[in-house]
């Protein structure tokens, strides 16, 4: 059967299956990088063949690549055999009161005729000292994952783990600003005056599960967790910054097709306050994309915020792209968008990419600066074994959003999921520049360097919306400024990052780095004061937690 798990998004698997895709020269059909989570299926298919093809002469794939692919499958290893019929995980030389870390990525595997289990611990410690604050911040999760599949029919998954953290006071900023701790649902209000002595605590809850409704080309997934869309650092339609949510998801390969339909329940936007219990609001997202030729993916994709709240309506489940963008032509109480996708592949090295996204445009108003021309636009570049180093990758990104795109002139349409962009972080009315160094000098060593540069528009304490936060309703926008927008006024910022994780056993890493961030208004009032912050610490079987979208 065809059921399966998927990836944890922004875990080092990715970066290796977009950077083998890129240098084979052809696009897999095994997985779409623009559907994430990637399935872990998919992934290690094509890290077999990609294997079996790694010691044939002119093979791009050197020592490091090769042990990279090796740790991937036996990350995966329920869907790989070894020559004597056991799963590709690859044993450990002295496993733990012989029970535990038989396998070396799993604290607890099983595999029977019936059942295939994996259970590992959850660990995330980090202390932060930024520079100007008192006191240590920290990261302290504790918590447990487990995945398998049931007589290869159903595939399941869950992380369940207890979070208390003290992150750079930039973070405590955004909670203020908008009542959210950002990548999280609840959490209990931090306590104390001073940033130094506040925590936020918060639990951490994921999980599915996956069936098989038609063999090879269809999978229906049930659960609680987060999606991304695209193939760059950020996505314009649906990213994985925010909270997560409930979701039903539709996702069919048939040939060199893949398509997916979305079903989000929502937490709309809400105050802060007494304990009650939250609305919901409902969305439907449907995504195509196509391998048209052997280096070129093309995509589509429709987004609808149904008006409804508490509400969710049979005619919400029609799985059709754009069915719902003639329902809102007709008059239909929504919110439908519509966006275009691309990645090209060329020299074994270099892969372009980009996404555009439309909530309203009148073509004779593009010029004017006009406020209902709502649109974004992303371009990238990814550049692998940079002249000529091995394993050295670049990235470049640039995101345009116009002012008002995402809002609504209501709380429950606007583009949001618990007080927090389903799209980029920043909301609207920004351009931003990306710059990634991705390098890899030994098989274990994973450095890193990344630069965003941001012209953000600022709206107003008093009465004037220029269109940058998606909370606000359009209707509070004064005619004054109904033309002469454009994307990042006000306000500019820096931020930098640089880490070194070495990795001690599969998905355990020790690793450190800093931060630096700034941010001033154009007439010279500092919007950010300059902060560095150095961090160190130990994570296992978590992605690292990047402080990059605020």
């Amino acid at each position: 059967m065809a059921q399966t798990t998927y990836l944890p998004l922004n875990t080092p698997e990715y970066h290796l299956l977009d950077r083998l895709e890129t240098m084979n020269g052809v696009l897999s059909d095994d997985f779409y990088t623009s559907f994430k989570p990637i399935p872990r299926k998919g992934a290690v298919q094509f890290l077999t063949s990609l294997r079996r093809i790694a010691s044939a002469p002119g093979s791009a794939i050197n020592n490091i690549d090769y042990y990279d692919i090796e740790r991937a499958i036996s990350i995966s290893g329920e869907w790989s055999e070894t020559a004597e019929g056991d799963d590709g995980a690859i044993n450990s030389k002295m496993p733990i009161l012989k029970y535990f870390y038989e396998k070396q990525p799993d604290m607890v595997h099983v595999n029977t005729d019936g059942l295939y289990l994996v259970v590992n611990p959850v660990l995330y410690v980090e202390g932060m000292k930024e520079n100007h604050v008192d006191g240590l911040k920290y990261i302290n999760t504790r918590g447990v994952e487990f995945r398998g599949k049931i007589f290869s029919r159903i595939g399941f998954y869950s992380m369940l783990a207890d979070n208390q953290e003290k992150p750079p006071g930039f973070v405590y900023n955004y909670a203020n600003k908008y009542q959210a701790f950002a990548g999280n649902d609840y959490f209990t209000p931090y306590q104390g005056t001073a940033q130094s002595n506040s925590t936020f605590d918060n639990l951490i809850a994921r999980g599915y599960v996956d069936v098989a409704a038609l063999h090879e080309h269809l999978n229906v997934t049930f659960g609680f967790d987060k999606q991304f869309s695209g193939d760059g650092m950020r996505s314009l339609f649906h990213s994985d910054f925010g909270a997560p949510a409930t979701f039903l998801r539709l996702r069919a390969n048939v040939w060199k097709l893949m398509y997916e339909t979305l079903y989000l329940e929502l937490t709309p936007q809400y105050l802060r306050g007494i304990d009650r219990q939250l609305p919901h609001s409902y969305a439907t997202f449907n995504q195509a994309s196509m391998n048209v030729l052997p280096w070129l993916n093309v995509g589509l994709f429709e987004s609808t915020l149904f008006s409804q709240k508490d509400n969710f309506q049979v005619q919400n489940l029609v799985p059709v792209i754009f069915y719902n963008t003639t329902a809102r032509a007709l008059g239909a109480n929504q919110k439908t968008s519509l966006g275009f996708n691309f990645k090209a592949l060329a020299l074994r090295r270099l892969q372009l990419y980009g996404q555009a996204y439309f909530d309203q445009l009148k073509f004779d108003k593009i010029s004017d600066g006009w406020w209902g021309n709502q649109f974004g636009v992303q371009f990238g570049a990814k550049y692998f074994n940079a002249f000529s180093i091995s394993n050295l990758d670049l990235q470049a990104e640039v995101n345009v959003v116009r002012p008002f795109t995402y809002a609504s002139n209501d709380s429950i349409t606007n583009y949001a999921n618990y007080n927090q962009p389903l799209a980029h972080p920043y909301g609207a009315g920004f351009a931003e520049f990306i710059g990634i160094i991705k390098y890899q000098p030994l098989t274990k060593l994973y450095l890193s360097a990344k630069v965003i540069y941001s012209m953000r528009g600022t709206d107003s304490t008093g009465a004037l919306n220029y269109g940058n936060n998606i909370f606000q309703s359009t209707q509070t926008r004064s005619g004054e400024e109904d033309f002469g927008l454009t994307a990042g006024q006000q306000w500019k910022g820096l931020y930098g990052n640089v880490n070194a994780a070495y990795e001690l056993r599969p998905n355990l890493f020790l690793e450190a780095g800093a931060i630096y961030t700034k941010g001033n208004f154009d007439n010279g009032i500092i919007g950010v004061a300059n902060s560095v912050t150095m961090y160190g610490g130990l994570r296992l079987n978590i992605a690292r937690k990047e402080y990059d979208g605020f």
